[in-house]
Parts: structure tokens; sequence; C-alpha cells
């Protein structure tokens, strides 16, 4: 569109905030905007002294403009929020890695479940959330499972059931993770208390929770029940110190959102907050495109409605890098300098820090359009293929490597949430193994490494891969079984031609879709193996055979094989010296010997 035809259209355009919608030939939408003055905003794009090429380019693209008046700036902003997601225009702001979020239901039954999903039905139950990570919710379910006794039995519990005796208590009420509802051991008022204490969990407010359990187990001990009284002890100091390490902000900061954002050419990175009583009970961070050169402030103002409406933020509060165009009048803006609140930006700060740097690892990996909830949903794939009884955030793997026998070494390679966590990259020498040996050294790497595990206190990873044959796998769980470590982790092996898994004792092995998610991550843990494995092993190789060509030589020690090599780096350089500089460094009679020996290896 031409400045001369907006100039025939601009009169229409009222003097009112709202929003605004360019088209295309094609009738399609390229662009989304708000406006506190539709006229005066839209007539900015038909400026003659517009200089952003960007800019230039969309208004030649705009066939015809619409427009939709609203009451207030703020309903310009959330209305052009929800047009973005919904026609995913051009050249606006894209968000990178928009997906489904994971809830916490409380279902609509007698006796409600709780249990995590994806999806949102109109049923009248309760949701809670939506969470940014799925592994956090599925770390908080369990939490909550031990300290608050909730049902997950799909039972129907009407109280017509439980009055005619049709159920019997299972196991989890005999372990204490269920106080038996279903043969009435339990009022629905009860069962209503504790599911008021796990939303108060769930929104960080503990310390009511304790409170009441310390008011049940004074209650307990003056009727001499000492051991229920003992039990409800564990279980407040538990949940003390589950917020003393969820509390990680002064309490003075009671509920506030907080932003930040670092701009990298087109691509922005924005990390949100959520603390609600005095915890940080939401944490979440996103790649946002820009596509009109759009600056930080737009960039921000844009990501904080998005994750205020997407995460359901009743804050009156956001923490920000600066101020942001953020329409409404009863949310305090603050952009803190020191203290509490600016420890949370710089917090907010690092995780944008991080979540590039991990970017940067799946670019390496090629998997950089996976998100963390799609590789959540590959973990879950593998779990459920190989029937693992936990998630495998933490996968390793083992696999030997040798030269005809000589320099033995063995690699372990380690895996957190789909990604290489190279801190944990281990390798073995091998100390007791002679000869080519592969099972002895695989027992000997698995024995070691793991003994470390137990003696450091370490958590152990839920699934091991052992990149060999059958025999390779037995030794492992040689050492697995010496250590008294059986069932504690699920450890397979992975046939070195087919790629084929196999358990211990099965005659058939597990065969993977070939394009499944599952085996490609499987596959790219064991080429990460071998490459670290390899490299290690050459570097070995390679210090030995320097080490023998040398040790050869009679009159020449270990003491003059270090000084020779600390001086001249490499037996090629050592052999390029002269006499003079060869006496220099280990004496007149061992350089003539070297000489010597140098002479006699030409002829």
């Amino acid at each position: 569109m031409t400045a001369e035809t907006f100039a025939t259209i601009a009169p229409t355009l009222p003097h009112q905030p709202g929003i605004y919608k360019y088209f295309d030939i094609t009738n399609t939408i390229i662009y989304v905007g708000k406006a506190k003055d539709l006229r005066k905003r839209v007539s900015s794009y038909f400026n003659k002294n517009q200089n952003s090429f960007k800019t230039i380019e969309l208004v030649e693209r705009i066939e015809r403009i619409e427009f939709t008046i609203v009451n207030t700036e703020q309903d310009a902003l959330l209305l052009e929020n929800s047009l973005i997601k919904q026609y995913l225009p051009k050249y606006n702001i894209s968000l990178k890695d928009d997906k489904t979020y994971p809830f916490i239901v409380i279902k609509k039954e007698p006796f409600p479940r709780v249990f995590f999903t994806r999806r949102k039905i109109n049923d009248g139950s309760e949701y809670l959330g939506p969470f940014t990570s799925v592994f956090y919710v599925r770390e908080l379910l369990q939490f909550i499972k031990q300290y608050v006794p909730l049902r997950n039995c799909k039972l129907n519990l009407s109280q017509k059931n439980i009055a005619a005796n049709k159920f019997k208590v299972c196991l989890e009420y005999h372990l204490g993770n269920c106080n038996g509802p279903c043969q009435g051991f339990q009022t629905a008022t009860q069962y209503q208390e504790g599911l008021q204490h796990l939303k108060d969990i769930l929104k960080g407010n503990v310390t009511t929770v304790v409170q009441h359990f310390k008011k049940q187990m004074i209650e307990l001990a003056a009727e001499l029940e000492f051991e229920k009284a003992e039990a409800l002890k564990k279980k407040i100091e538990y949940l003390e110190t589950y917020q003393v390490k969820s509390v990680i902000v002064s309490k003075n900061v009671s509920n506030a959102d907080v932003f930040s954002i670092v701009k990298d050419g087109n691509d922005a990175f924005v990390n949100f907050l959520m603390v609600q009583n005095g915890t940080i009970v939401q944490t979440h961070t996103q790649q946002l495109e820009t596509k009109l050169d759009e600056s930080e402030v737009d960039t921000l103002s844009f990501a904080i409605a998005n994750f205020r409406q997407t995460f359901n933020s009743l804050s009156n509060e956001i923490i920000v890098p600066f101020e942001v165009d953020y329409l409404n009048d009863s949310i305090t803006q603050t952009i803190p300098k020191a203290g509490d609140k600016r420890k949370l930006l710089d917090l907010s700060l690092k995780n944008v820090a991080y979540f590039k740097e991990e970017l940067r690892k799946r670019k390496m990996l090629h998997i950089t359009t996976k998100t963390a909830d799609e590789v959540s949903l590959i973990l879950e794939e593998l779990q459920d293929d190989l029937q693992l009884s936990e998630l495998p955030v933490h996968i390793e793997c083992f696999d030997n490597s040798n030269f005809q026998g000589s320099f033995p070494v063995s690699a372990c390679v380690c895996f957190r949430n789909g990604l290489p966590s190279k801190n944990d990259y281990r390798k073995f020498n091998v100390k007791t193994v002679t000869g080519i040996n592969d099972f002895a050294t695989m027992q000997e790497a698995v024995y070691r490494h793991y003994k470390r595990y137990i003696e450091e206190n370490k958590k152990l990873p839920q699934l091991v891969i052992i990149d060999g044959g059958k025999g390779q796998l037995s030794a492992a769980l040689e050492s697995i079984k010496q250590l008294n470590l059986t069932g504690k982790l699920t450890l397979i092996g992975l046939a070195k031609n087919e790629e084929e898994l196999f358990f211990a004792g099965d005659k058939e092995s597990i065969k993977l879709d070939w394009n499944s998610d599952g085996l490609k991550l499987i596959r790219r843990i064991r080429d990460e193996v071998h490459r670290f494995g390899i490299t290690f092993h050459r570097s070995q190789r390679s210090k030995g055979a320097i080490k023998n060509e040398l040790e050869s030589i009679e009159g020449i020690g270990a003491n003059t094989i270090t000084t020779l090599l600390k001086k001249f780096k490499s037996v090629k350089k050592i052999k390029e010296q002269s006499f003079e500089d060869l006496e220099k460094a280990i004496g007149k009679q061992k350089a003539r010997i070297l000489l010597n020996s140098f002479i006699g290896q030409e002829n």
C-alpha cells in the first residue's frame, strides 16, 4: 500500500485505543498491532522518513487494513496477544517454543484423585497450573504423595458403595500413602483437608501445612499416640527443609513476577520467575523471534503479557530491568537497583544465560527443535518401551577401547534430560586386566564408577547402557551385585551391529522403531561414548608409544625421559636437537647414549 493510498484511508481511523490488522493480497493477516491512538500509530508506518527496511517491506505488502476499537489500552494489549497466538502473523514477534503446558488436575468425583495431565477438559474438575516444567510437576506430585495421603485408585467411591462395604484397603493404605476412604476410614471433610494442603504447597505456602501438622502432633502426643506423633514430626522436619530450599528470596518479597531479557540479533530470550509467598514456584525461559527490529521494551512487553495470561498470574507487582509498556495501572513496576528484588532479577538473568547455553548444546546435537517438554515426551516413550519404573532423566553409557590388547581403557558418558552432562563424563585406565578381556575391563570400570557413587552418596542414574554383547552386560551386572545395587538402577545391553537392546537373561531382544526418537537418543548417547572413549584411547596410546620408544634405550631412565619430554615436548623434537642442547638438558653421558641410539635406529 502506498502512502498516497493510505492518505485516503487515514481519516476513517479513530483517535481511540484498539488493535489493527494488516492483510496482504491473499487476504492473509500479516501483522497485528495495538495502539493507544489508532490513527497516529497506523500513520507512523506510512511515514516517508521510514528507515527500517523490514517495515518498508511490510508496508509494501499491505493490501487492506482492519481495526477494532476497545475501551482501554490494557484491553488492546490482551486482544493483540490473543490474535497473534491465533493467526501467527508473518511479521509479528513469534514464540519459538509455544506448546501445551502440563496441569495438575483435581478430578471432580467423590474423594478426588490428583494427577498430571496435558489436556484441560471442561468436566468440572479443578486444574492447577499450568506449570512450566513437566519434571517439576512429576517431582512435586511425588513429594506431595509422601506427605499428603491421597488415593490414586480409580474406584467409584460413592457413599452408597462405601456403605455397602464393596471395597477393601490396598497396599497403598498399609504403606501410609492413603488413609483408606474406600472402607470409610477417612471422611470427605478430612480428605478435603488434604487437598487444601496440596494447594498450599503448590502455592509455596508450606508454613500453613507445617502449622497444621504441628497442632496434630501435639494432640497425638497428649493422647499418648507417640508413634504417630513421631511420624508427623518427621514430616514436619522434611517440609521445613523443603521450605528452606525453596524460599530463596526474602519473605518481604511476597507475590511478584520477575522478567529479564537478552537480545541477540533477531532472537530474544525472556525469563519469567513467578514468586508466591516468598517462594519461586514457576520458572520458564522462552525464545522469541523479532521480525521488525522491535526494541527490547516492545519485545519484553509482549512477552510479559503472554506469560501472565498463559500462567494465570494474579501478582500485582512485576520486577523488570527497565520500564515496559504494560498498560495496567493496578500493576506496580519495580526496577530494582539493590536488595532482594535485585537478586531476583540477577537470578532471572542467570536463567537466560543457562537457556542460551543449553540451546547451543542442542544445536551441536542437531536437536535444536526439541523443547524441554518434547525431550520429556521422548524420555516417556523410552520409559514405556523399556518398561522402566522411573523416567530416565539420568542416563549413563559405558564403552571399552583397546588396540591389539594394548592400552585398554573404558569411558562413561552421562546425559541428563536428553543432553550431555560433560562434567559427569568419566574415563578409566584399566588397572586389573592384562591382554584382551572386554568382560573384565567392563566389570572393573562399572565397579569403580558406582563404588564412587556410593562413597559420595550421589543419586544413581535411572538407566545404564552397556555398549557391547551379553558378555559385557553380564560382567557389568556382576559389579552391580558386588556393590549391592541390584534393583536400584536398570542396565541394558546395546548390540553393536543391529542396534538392538536387551536385558540380561532375556532370550529376545527389544527392537525399537528405527525412526523413533527414543532410539535416536540412544544412538546419540552411543556415538558420544564412542567419540569420548576413542579420543581418550588415542591419547593414552600416543603417550604409551612415546614412553616405550624412549624406555627401550638402555641407560635412559624414567626421570631422564620426563625431563626430555617437558623440555622438548615430543620424540620427534628430541631427535632434532644437537648434542650441545641435549647435554644441557640431561648431561654429556646420557646425551651421547641418546644420540648413538637414534643413529642406530636410522641405520
